[in-house]
């Protein structure tokens, strides 16, 4: 088999792998080739790194990047954050008491191939987020909403009752196991390229219906926003700004749903982060592929990994202490009928 070319974020993952041995578990979910055409020649892993208390009555939190090629920066934020929590395994006494009571699992770069080649899709033209056997229930925009017209164009779907694609099905084995499993867990999916604003979106993409656990969502907006007064965040569902096809974590919640009466509590999360505010304060980046979708100035990168390491450590500590913020009752009803009145 041919050496696989470099990737600098999958070298930089590896790295921390070999860091945090004897305090994290890690493995190889698939192995994608760089060249379909070409399936025994030079292939890319897909890492799952899962740290913290593995017991199953534990909550969880999911870290996820990398699903669209393009958006390295989703990448970078999430293995900044492991890569944080490594080095402070060394010597933060009240992080190994955290991990006691939370399992951690990061997928970092779902695309590999996809972020070697700069391209949203994987090597066979399929863009991940659309790729969930789902569909929207009301009309979706053109092209953007998935399509299954050709792999050649972006938002290609993969061809209707075709499996999904390697990458997508190691991801929702990964939830499977990890998340779907437990009593309550969060997960993020961190992206770039939509606005100017930084959003953190939640289900559902292909319905305007509410989401079932509206009201732990509200409630943990709420807790963010005592915690973190001076955010910037824009928490909406998707289906506010448009509906779209086969999303993977639409997709994922429904199924939680179905696994058992009432479900677990999975609140699985997308960060947008506002790629539009690069360009205008930089705006040779539009002359880049790569600078549409990721800051290209090197200090601009660097706050980008600083503001987006305080969300991901909320999201962990939130999962960790859910069932001191979790609304029941009165309350869970007070909550939902605000989250109503908020987003729908």
């Amino acid at each position: 088999m041919a050496p696989a070319p470099a990737l600098p974020e999958l070298n930089a993952l590896e790295r921390i792998i070999e860091l945090g041995a004897g305090h994290l578990q890690a493995r190889v979910v698939c192995q994608v080739p760089v060249d379909p055409a070409q399936p025994d020649g030079a292939r890319l892993p897909v890492y799952a790194i899962t740290l913290g208390n593995a017991a199953p009555h534990v909550p969880a939190a999911g870290f996820f990047g990398g699903v669209h090629g393009l958006e390295r920066i989703g990448a970078e934020v999430v293995i900044a954050y492991l890569q944080s929590l490594v080095m402070r395994l060394r010597w933060d006494s009240t992080l190994h008491r955290q991990l006691e009571s939370v399992r951690l699992v990061f997928m970092p770069i779902v695309n590999p191939v996809g972020m070697l080649r700069g391209t949203r899709a994987n090597p066979a033209g399929v863009d991940l987020m659309r790729n969930a056997p789902l569909d929207a229930d009301d009309r979706v925009p053109w092209m953007v909403g998935g399509q299954r017209t050709s792999a050649g164009l972006p938002w290609y779907r993969g061809a209707a009752g075709s499996p999904m694609e390697p990458e997508a099905r190691a991801l929702c084995e990964l939830v499977r196991e990890e998340l779907l499993s437990r009593p309550f867990s969060i997960s993020i999916d961190c992206h770039s390229g939509f606005g100017a604003r930084d959003r953190v979106w939640f289900p559902y993409a292909h319905t305007r219906t509410p989401i079932r656990h509206l009201a732990e969502l509200h409630a943990l907006q709420d807790i963010f926003g005592r915690a973190h007064p001076l955010h910037r965040y824009i928490v909406e569902p998707q289906s506010a700004q448009y509906l779209a096809h086969g999303d993977i974590w639409d997709y994922l919640h429904l199924e939680a749903g179905e696994r058992r009466q009432g479900g677990p509590v999975f609140l699985p999360l997308t960060l947008e982060m506002g790629s539009w505010i690069w360009v205008k304060k930089n705006p040779r980046q539009l002359f880049s592929r790569h600078g549409i979708f990721n800051p290209l100035i090197r200090h601009r990168q660097e706050r980008t990994l600083r503001v987006h390491m305080g969300l991901l450590d909320f999201i962990s500590r939130a999962a960790a202490g859910w069932r001191l913020w979790s609304p029941d009752g009165d309350e869970r009803a007070r909550h939902h009928e605000e989250a109503l009145q908020q987003w729908y």
